[in-house]
């Protein structure tokens, strides 16, 4: 190999060897780098002769033929080159009929014009052919014949309040806001993270999840199955009764305290479930049955967790006694501790339960799109589903992002994902599973950081963002298997694509019909000045605000300026600048809102969202999506990036009686869309 070989087996590895930065300067990666990002893949790197030997062995995984091809409805698609001298194959659909395959030339076929999943014959060889339409399900198709604009609301879950919710908000209370939303002339109730998680000690980012297929327990209310006597009766077994009225009582989450309370009262409710209507025992059975061996992998990995930290041991599978490599590890765990596998899969199913009947309630109040369901990018290396699908891991590897102007040394996330050659061998099944899971659940999917659909910024695990650089991913077969999903599950799409986005991929994502997000507060022109409203983009949601930047109010009084100069240190200077910055950009919104016929007004609940309503009502934007902390004129954001301990991050609470403060708001939000509808 030349001396090129280095180059050429990070190529080969998926790794881009350049890339533009957030400043618009063009980056190589250094050679450091690369070696510490092979090593990591375990492609040995330190000479030439152990680089031939990892190239020969991408170039042989590369030569595999494929589990799943993509194509999209009508247009033509090229087989793997193993089967390009093929003239003839058979291609049978789901229901069992099948088609002749047409070519048109060495290896180059037409797909059908109806899309779903196929199986494809050539000869002796086998492999599934997934036919996308050519563009996800919409708004539009969510709403039918009706020409009005869509609207909803943003909720952080854990935030928000009932009266009986022992200090941690879910799926009861979701379930009357979702209500009252469709109620008011909503479609659309949007929610944050709701992935199963490792037991939870220090790190409870809805974001770092462990398995993103299954959902978080916490935010279940048992009320929704077994009724209130049945809740307060486990609580008073369990002797939880005051600590569950103390926590009630918090103006910011306590995540281990609560996870612990929770958790105990729960314990009760499995152990006494032989006593449950028997009809909730054979739907626990139904559920068990259908879950499958994902349901059961997933209960043996959260039962170690559970033992690991009672223990006060590692949750992480890969730092565990015994090789969790192995599946028969697994299953010998599972066999010891059946009642803790068993309390694990209740635990899943009393979580679905409460959210199928979330979800019917947005439904059955009116809301023609329902829950829209947040997918993180990754998970964690020790959780649940990097045990699952462990041989298409990154492993090794950890996601972050490179340096930009608000994170000079780049971000780490602790967190991981699918690679793209796992992807491959395993048929996108990971993937699909997980598209399946989440878009059952409502009527709507938010897919954070979809730029990861095109690439990753991937760092060798505890090493600094700098010593990272991209990975490709497989991007039409990713977008074409989302739009495939969608239509089987009449689910809208929205990708969460702020921040620096390769040059071309918004229109690619466009084209596609997957939703990008507009923010009021960073929607602006090429000098910095507030986008006019007509000209906001026609595919994209639009919103006044993110969990990682400041309500309208706190935006305004410069919360969030404040917060980071005490987190950060910064000195009185860099304060005052960065306040008087901010003054300028309050001008400048209240400049544009003004060119859209509204006035700022007075400061009160209604009026600090209020004029921005009729501006964003203006916008092209199929759907306008306003967080609870706008609508409830709150400062404080539910996330505070770059710090930890400073703030507290993923713990505001919202006040009590939210529905009813809503009212109001949400009539306001009704009336300036209606005000603004298409004739």
């Amino acid at each position: 190999m030349s001396d090129s070989s280095l180059d050429r087996l990070a190529h080969a590895a998926g790794i881009a060897l350049h890339w533009t930065d957030a400043f618009g300067q063009h980056k190589n990666v250094p050679e450091d780098v690369l070696h510490g990002l092979l090593h990591a893949m375990r492609l040995p790197s330190h000479d030439v002769a152990c680089r031939q030997g990892a190239l020969e062995q991408l170039q042989e995984r590369e030569n595999t033929l494929p589990a799943l091809i993509t194509a999209d409805t009508g247009e033509m698609f090229t087989l793997p080159f193993s089967l390009r001298e093929a003239r003839t194959a058979v291609l049978e659909d789901e229901s069992g009929t099948t088609h002749a395959l047409a070519f048109t030339g060495e290896g180059v076929c037409q797909a059908p014009i109806r899309h779903g999943y196929y199986t494809l014959t050539c000869g002796d060889t086998r492999l599934t052919l997934a036919v996308a339409p050519k563009r996800c399900f919409g708004v539009g198709d969510s709403l039918g014949s009706e020409k009005r604009r869509a609207w909803g609301l943003g909720a952080q879950v854990y935030a928000v309040r009932h009266p009986d919710d022992g200090g941690l908000g879910d799926s009861r209370g979701v379930a009357e806001l979702a209500d009252a939303v469709g109620h008011a002339g909503g479609d659309a109730l949007a929610l944050s993270p709701l992935h199963a998680m490792s037991p939870i000690a220090r790190h409870y980012s809805p974001y770092s999840p462990s398995d993103r297929g299954f959902l978080n327990w916490l935010h279940a209310d048992p009320a929704q199955v077994f009724g209130e006597s049945v809740l307060h009766a486990a609580i008073h077994r369990s002797g939880a009764t005051s600590a569950w009225q103390q926590a009630q009582a918090n103006d910011l989450v306590e995540w281990p305290a609560t996870y612990a309370l929770r958790r105990k009262v729960l314990r009760v409710l499995h152990e006494h479930f032989t006593h449950a209507p028997q009809h909730l025992r054979n739907d626990f059975q139904r559920f068990v049955a259908h879950g499958g061996d994902a349901l059961k992998q997933h209960a043996w990995v959260a039962a170690r967790q559970s033992l690991a930290a009672r223990n006060d041991e590692s949750t992480s599978w890969t730092r565990w006694e015994h090789d969790w490599h192995q599946t028969s590890t697994a299953t010998q765990f599972a066999q010891e501790h059946v009642a803790d596998a068993d309390f694990e899969m209740f635990l899943q199913w009393l979580a679905a339960r409460c959210w199928d009947a979330t979800s019917r309630s947005a439904c059955d109040a009116g809301q023609r799109i329902g829950l829209i369901w947040d997918i993180a990018v990754g998970f964690e290396h020790g959780g649940s589903e990097a045990w699952r699908w462990r041989d298409g891991v990154l492993e090794g590897l950890e996601l972050g992002a490179p340096p930009d102007a608000f994170n000079p040394t780049g971000q780490s996330w602790g967190i991981t994902s699918y690679s793209p050659w796992g992807l491959k061998a395993s048929g996108f099944r990971p993937f699909i599973e997980l598209l399946r899971a989440n878009m059952a659940r409502g009527g709507g999917i938010r897919i954070d950081h979809i730029i990861g659909f095109r690439r990753l910024w991937v760092l060798p695990h505890g090493q600094s963002s700098t010593q990272g650089a991209y990975i490709e991913l497989p991007l039409m077969d990713l977008l074409r298997l989302t739009a495939l999903e969608s239509w089987r599950h009449r689910c809208i799409v929205i990708g969460e694509d702020l921040g620096t986005v390769p040059e071309g991929l918004r229109n690619v994502l466009a084209a596609r019909g997957v939703l990008g997000i507009d923010v009021l507060l960073f929607t602006r022109d090429e000098k910095g000045d507030f986008l006019p409203a007509p000209q906001w983009r026609a595919n994209a949601v639009a919103t006044t605000t993110t969990h990682d930047l400041p309500p309208l109010a706190g935006w305004r009084e410069g919360t969030d300026l404040t917060q980071l100069a005490k987190a950060q240190a910064w000195d009185e200077q860099t304060l005052l600048e960065r306040m008087q910055a901010r003054r300028n950009d309050v001008v400048q919104l209240d400049r544009a809102l003004s060119a859209s016929q509204a006035s700022p007004g007075a400061r009160s609940p209604v009026d600090t969202l209020s004029p921005a309503l009729p501006y964003l009502a203006k916008t092209p934007s199929p759907l306008i999506l306003i967080p609870l902390e706008d609508a409830l004129h709150r400062n404080e954001q539910p996330n505070l990036p770059g710090t930890v301990d400073t703030y507290p991050n993923w713990r505001h609470r919202l006040p009590e009686n939210i529905v009813q403060t809503l009212q109001p708001v949400m009539k306001s939000i009704d009336t300036a869309m209606k005000e603004a509808a298409p004739a």
